[in-house]
């Protein structure tokens, strides 16, 4: 088995950061220290002084896209620009063409995955209005979870059946991950507008038609459903202040029933940057006001909100840029995740420690996902190394997405990813990928469920 030396690194783990060494034997973290002594003349040695050391990234919420829509993004892509942003592990949407609503369908997801993904992976089964025959046989072992679009978003996968989501809840103790937007809500709101402005409205009244109430009214209620049925609820992609009422700092992130999760668009974009980036800056739920951005950095750092994640949804431009009731929601974002947080920590938004907390071991914790989010003996070395001062611009040159586009060309960013490391394997190093390794299916630690 090969070894691999990390020397003179400062370490970010469980809220310390201390200089020291890692040992990585195969896939695995064998050794951490002070100092390490080489153990043989094979050792490759990487000298990470005045570098960070991070746990692999664990991304809880992409759309990679595969099968049926490869024309925007693939497995194959998006897992490379994953492992270029410091992203080792992912979880991916069951929102695809054909969707992963049945056990087959999921299962081949995860075939197209082993034979192509730079990262680590898992998938979420799709809950409909009828099939939960098909749900309750998910694998709480081999699964990532259950996901449940309760407002409707890419690819319509509405639940909208009060007595089936109910029935859900009840039935299962995997985790259940829900998109939260009311549908009536917005589906008047949209009304008006068209009746105002026709086809062509305004980018700037997004968030006014996927408003605040239709995220309140949606989530509030499955909180209450949760309350009331003992479900295992996590909350996708808050996006105003609001919302973060509903949810508690009371308990440990391990014991917590109902967890939440913030994207980065949400902490870094506002109503104002409509006026600059249009429908480039389109998601669902929208970017709202500059307070809901401000309540949300609060809620993240007091620990109402537990996980930063992504929602990378790429589309192509040209589908971006037409007009807003025909361009989709969603942006690529897998790449730039951790440079535009590692920015806020430039700002004085969020320490480092934190953001590892809630990027790394956050995501582990909840998902119980086996042996990785942390940098442990024993673990997967799943690893990190980032310069913390080290400039560098967006362009179309260094960007990896297969769409080709990202809402930040022509940000510069602080910090640059230098290495990433994916079971033991250098799978990306100063701006290159080295292809010849494959991620591994994420396993649970779930009993019980």
């Amino acid at each position: 088995m090969s070894l691999t030396l990390i020397k003179n690194a400062q370490i970010v783990n469980e809220g310390k950061i201390f200089e020291g060494d890692v040992l990585i034997d195969g896939e695995y973290i064998v050794d951490i220290d002070t100092s390490i002594s080489l153990k043989s003349s094979n050792t490759t040695v990487i000298d990470a002084e005045g570098k960070y050391l991070f746990p692999g990234v664990i991304d809880d919420q992409v759309h990679f896209r595969e099968p049926g829509l490869t024309h925007k993004a693939t497995i194959e892509s998006e897992s490379k620009a994953a492992v270029a942003g410091g992203i080792t592990s992912f979880i991916e949407m069951p929102n695809t063409v054909p969707q992963a609503t049945t056990q087959a369908l999921l299962e081949e997801k995860f075939e197209i995955a082993a034979n192509s993904s730079a990262a680590n992976y898992s998938f979420m089964f799709g809950g409909t209005n009828d099939n939960l025959e098909e749900l309750l046989k998910t694998d709480p072992a081999n699964v990532a979870g259950i996901k449940l679009f309760l407002g409707s978003s890419t690819g319509n996968m509405l639940v909208d059946n009060e007595e089936v989501l109910e029935k859900i809840f009840s039935s299962t103790k995997m985790l259940i991950a829900v998109h939260c937007e009311d549908e009536a809500t917005i589906k008047k709101n949209l009304e008006t507008y068209l009746q105002k402005y026709g086809e062509d409205i305004p980018i700037e009244l997004h968030h006014k038609i996927r408003s605040e109430e239709a995220c309140y009214l949606s989530s509030s209620k499955a909180i209450k459903l949760a309350k009331k049925t003992g479900a295992r609820l996590h909350v996708f992609h808050l996006s105003t202040e609001k919302e973060t009422a509903l949810f508690s700092n009371k308990t440990s992130l391990a014991k917590k029933q109902i967890t939440a999760e913030v994207c980065v668009h949400h902490l870094c974009f506002d109503e104002e940057d409509y006026k600059t980036k249009g429908t480039l800056i389109k998601w669902n739920p929208a970017v709202k006001t500059k307070k809901d951005k401000e309540g949300l950095w609060k809620a993240l750092i007091d620990d109402k909100i537990d996980v930063i994640a992504t929602d990378h949804a790429p589309h192509t431009l040209e589908e971006k840029q037409q007009s807003y009731t025909k361009a989709p929601s969603g942006g690529p974002l897998v790449q730039h995740a951790l440079p535009v947080i590692l920015k806020a920590y430039k700002q004085g938004l969020i320490s480092i420690e934190k953001i590892v907390e809630k990027m790394c071991h956050n995501p582990a914790i909840i998902f119980k996902i086996e042996k990785r989010g942390f940098i442990k003996k024993g673990y997967y070395a799943d690893l990190v190394l980032v310069d913390i001062a080290s400039p560098w611009t967006v362009n179309k040159s260094n960007i990896l997405y297969k769409c080709g586009w990202s809402p930040f060309e022509g940000d510069t960013f602080y910090s640059k990813i230098t290495h990433t490391f994916v079971n033991g394997n250098l799978v990306y190093k100063n701006g290159i990928i080295n292809d010849t390794f494959k991620g591994k299916r994420l396993k649970f630690n779930r009993t019980n469920e």
